[in-house]
């Protein structure tokens, strides 16, 4: 698919973005590309292996920018990323998908976007911001849930802690996600080639603010998922001790306990008490009094 960056997104034929008079997004197939690399007159061989991307990154070539996008699925972070690259220069970009991933953005941005000024930059930028557009309300549920299981805790319930390792490891990925987008928004605005126009490289500033936002507010929630699992051990740490401190109690009241049972368990011949006929409910007392003594000395320490 071919469009050129008029008013808003224009579809086109390949031959009006060869001529030149306007800037022009393309959309390919790494089949395509291979076939029609050279009409674009960038100036690179970039041969497109999905298996050699791993990262959203950007380099600047001496006639051109050359780069990658690695992008994670919100609906299922667990799931394998959207992957394509992209060369662009003062004429226009060249997006080199194997799926259809850039087609959606670029047809929400058709739909959705009219410029006063239109320019490579501004597509861009609008382009970027597709990839986090939703993102804010997407944290914001993280933020839900790590609240539910926080409170969770509080009513001494389980909270589910496979799921907060989960979280954790799905915000570390979104952390490093952004990392590189700003990255990449800092290479545009560094503009070494003059590719794009001095007045225009606000919007890679702006978007490298909106996306320094969407990172702290990751840390801050990758803190919060510290703060509950703390709190969880604590719980655990504190049942554990009530535990132990039970188990502790009974010991102490039986050690007395098994201590008589094993005096006159030994039944010497000569040990009077065997032949007492008030031997055993003496016994029997005894240790009824030595159980509730004890019970009456934990409470006060208040060990019970």
């Amino acid at each position: 698919m071919y469009y050129l960056i008029e008013e808003t997104l224009r579809a086109c034929t390949a031959s009006d973005c060869h001529a030149g008079k306007q800037q022009y997004v393309a959309v390919l197939t790494p089949e395509e590309w291979q076939k029609e690399r050279e009409s674009f007159e960038l100036g690179i061989d970039m041969e497109m292996d999905l298996s050699e991307i791993h990262t959203t990154k950007a380099e600047v070539n001496y006639d051109s920018i050359t780069g990658t996008f690695a992008l994670p699925d919100r609906k299922n972070m667990a799931a394998e990323y959207r992957k394509f690259a992209f060369a662009l220069d003062e004429k226009g970009v060249i997006f080199i998908d194997p799926d259809e991933n850039v087609l959606k953005l670029i047809r929400r941005i058709a739909e959705s976007k009219k410029w006063r000024f239109p320019s490579l930059e501004r597509f861009m930028f609008d382009f970027l911001e597709q990839i986090v557009t939703s993102d804010l309300s997407f944290l914001e549920k993280y933020e839900r849930e790590l609240d539910s299981m926080d409170k969770d805790i509080d009513n001494d319930l389980d909270p589910g802690i496979d799921r907060l390792n989960d979280i954790r490891g799905e915000l570390r990925d979104l952390r490093i996600h952004y990392d590189h987008l700003i990255d990449m928004a800092q290479e545009f605005e560094e503009n070494e080639n003059n590719f794009f126009k001095a007045e225009n490289l606000r919007f890679f500033r702006l978007f490298s603010n909106r996306v320094s936002r969407l990172f702290d507010m990751v840390n801050s929630l990758l803190d919060y998922t510290s703060q509950i699992r703390d709190s969880y051990e604590s719980r655990l740490d504190v049942k554990q001790n009530r535990i132990m401190t039970v188990l502790t109690v009974v010991t102490t009241i039986f050690m007395p306990l098994t201590l008589i049972v094993g005096w006159y368990g030994m039944n010497f011949r000569y040990m009077p008490e065997l032949e007492s006929r008030w031997g055993y409910p003496i016994v029997i007392a005894v240790s009824v009094l030595i159980v509730v003594l004890s019970l009456i000395f934990f409470k006060k320490k208040k060990w019970l």
